[in-house]
């Protein structure tokens, strides 16, 4: 079954946020690394050379303090009120959620059950529209919609998975190197998204948790060398990964999204996660006048090969994703069945997107609907008056001022 495309007024608009569930709070870092004294001892008692003193633990790799990941959670939160600010849901709307917050209140829970803004306020805000990043060339919005978040339940997930998963990579390896992951990561699940889902608007910061997971995944496999309980850690990377993604076929949940960032961030791994050696680091540790058997190279050959490999990839796909989508391709008309990956029908949900539907007046020229800021719908016009032209061009003055 092929998507068909039809254009979409800004008033039909509907959210589809990236949802990140299930495992989230148990994802950490699950290997630790062998000591890499026992790999000097081994490789000395095969030297013929004197055994050289080598005095406390080797501390090889340095321990960054983690600074970045709470930023990153901060400038989410920030976003989120911001946007609620923007949204000023009192203004449009009788019935707001917590009207007690003013104009930070909620929108109604039948639009929006993740107590959040309306998909105006967020594509206001630089939601992904796909119709503006092709038309207007807004492509920012690629990048924009990972800070933004469809509700406070979608914020609070996406933050506590996000210092779970990012506190302890910052730690391991920098922030320079988990911050370019962290957003190329985004832009390639907000990338993939825009390619597949073309008439919905959607946030959300999961793609780029995607691709946290997916450096978790090819950082392990590798610096496999180096580490200790490497086969258990690999099986409960797998596990972890494959629930999340396959709670993404669920009905409303960008899975696209998380598809795309974690391919991206798996490929980042192999780049910008990879390790040197014990072996390379034991030969700088060493006492002078110490020759060792064998000289050590900083990388492992099959290392060498990933990165090549990966960043080639990386580049292409990225390059070769932004010249289908700039040039308005929709992907599901040359893959009919790749929709089933971000949702499959059952006898519980249907995948496809109802609109809604309002019927009103116009009398004395005037537009009476008053739900029509924020809301989703279609508008079915009864016309009491004569001049019917004049009437349809007040209607059309009023789409456009939205």
């Amino acid at each position: 079954m092929e998507k068909e495309q039809y254009p979409v007024p800004p008033s039909e608009i509907q959210t589809r946020v990236n949802s990140r569930r299930g495992g989230n709070n148990s994802i950490i870092h699950p290997v630790e690394m062998e000591t890499p004294n026992h790999q000097v001892s081994l490789a000395m008692a095969s030297s013929s050379s004197p055994s050289p003193v080598v005095h406390g633990r080797a501390r090889p790799f340095k321990k960054w303090w983690p600074w970045l990941i709470p930023a990153f959670v901060i400038a989410n939160v920030v976003m989120f009120i911001i946007t609620m600010y923007v949204n000023n849901c009192p203004k449009n709307y009788v019935s707001c959620i917590a009207r007690f917050l003013g104009r930070f209140s909620f929108q109604p829970f039948k639009e929006n059950p993740l107590l959040g803004p309306s998909s105006i306020s967020l594509q206001k805000m630089g939601a992904l529209d796909v119709q503006k990043v092709v038309d207007g060339h807004q492509w920012w919005r690629l990048i924009t919609c990972n800070w933004l978040h469809g509700g406070v339940f979608h914020l609070l997930a996406n933050m506590l998975s996000l210092l779970v998963i990012g506190i302890r990579l910052e730690q391991e390896f920098g922030f320079v190197k988990v911050g370019l992951l962290y957003v190329i990561s985004g832009f390639g699940g907000s990338l993939l998204s825009a390619l597949f889902i073309q008439s919905n608007i959607s946030v959300g910061a999961s793609g780029a948790l995607f691709g946290l997971l997916g450096g978790m995944l090819s950082e392990l496999i590798t610096n496999w060398t180096i580490y200790a309980n490497k086969v258990a850690a690999f099986i409960t990377l797998v596990v972890i990964i494959a629930v999340n993604l396959a709670l993404g076929i669920l009905p409303h949940v960008d899975n696209f999204a998380h598809i795309g960032g974690f391919l991206s961030g798996f490929l980042l791994g192999f780049v910008f996660l990879i390790r040197p050696q014990f072996g390379w680091f034991s030969q700088r540790r060493a006492p002078l006048g110490y020759i060792p058997a064998s000289v050590k190279s900083k990388f492992k050959t099959y290392q060498c090969a990933l990165w090549i490999i990966s960043l080639i990839l990386l580049i292409a796909g990225l390059t070769i994703g932004m010249v289908l989508l700039l040039r308005g391709v929709d992907a599901n008309e040359h893959c009919s069945w790749c929709h089933y990956l971000s949702c499959v029908p059952t006898g519980k949900w249907s995948c496809k997107t109802e609109p809604a539907y309002c019927l009103e007046r116009i009398q004395f020229q005037e537009i009476m609907c008053p739900i029509i800021k924020g809301c989703s719908l279609y508008l079915i016009v009864e016309n009491y008056q004569a001049q019917a032209q004049a009437q349809q061009d007040v209607l059309n003055a009023a789409f456009q001022q939205l």
